[in-house]
């Protein structure tokens, strides 16, 4: 297993999912995903993600929550980030 890998990948779904322009949509990854608060809104150090969130049954937990909300989310209000919304749905 390459940590830094997993880490690294953790923060990026933690940024994006946070980027989700559908608040329902959002809330699945706040019940299934990175607990709020955990990694700092923005942040992409990895060194801020627990090792909890790298191991094997949770890592794999995450990246399906995070493919089911992406999907969510193309088809109810996209992406919202820096005053930009998506306009594919």
């Amino acid at each position: 297993m390459k940590e830094i890998t997993r880490k690294k990948m953790v923060v990026a779904m933690e940024f994006i999912a946070r980027q989700i322009n559908d608040e329902e949509v959002f809330e699945g990854w706040l019940m299934n995903g990175v607990a709020d608060g955990d990694i700092k809104y923005g942040s992409l150090d990895p060194e801020e993600v627990d090792d909890y969130y790298i191991e094997d049954d949770t890592f794999r937990d995450l990246m399906d929550c995070f493919l089911r909300l992406m999907a969510r989310a193309k088809r109810s209000g996209g992406l919202y980030c820096d005053k930009i919304v998506t306009t594919e749905g």
